[in-house]
């Protein structure tokens, strides 16, 4: 998907929200999946993986090709991440 793509998609996303044929849960799914597959066709062959744990890391979202990686990602966007262990993101 390339980006006007990606911004159609988003832009068909909200008209849904704003006409009422969906709300602002469905507007949220519909509107991250576009940036889902944007990002991971953009980036190449990888996949989300997203941080839990008790610090600043909690629910951050990166690409990366595996695990180790995906890791190294959330240390290098958080200062001082605390404790976390990633997992793939199911689409």
């Amino acid at each position: 998907m390339d980006r006007i793509s990606a911004l159609r998609n988003v832009e068909e996303a909200l008209a849904a929200f704003e006409s009422g044929e969906t709300d602002l849960s469905g507007l949220e799914r519909d509107v991250r999946g576009v940036l889902r597959t944007y990002a991971t066709e953009f980036e190449g062959d990888l996949a989300a993986y997203r941080a839990s744990g008790s610090g600043p890391a909690d629910g951050v979202v990166v690409l990366a090709p595996d695990r180790t990686t995906a890791r190294e990602r959330v240390r290098d966007l958080v200062a001082d991440p605390g404790t976390f262990e990633v997992a793939a993101v199911d689409e």
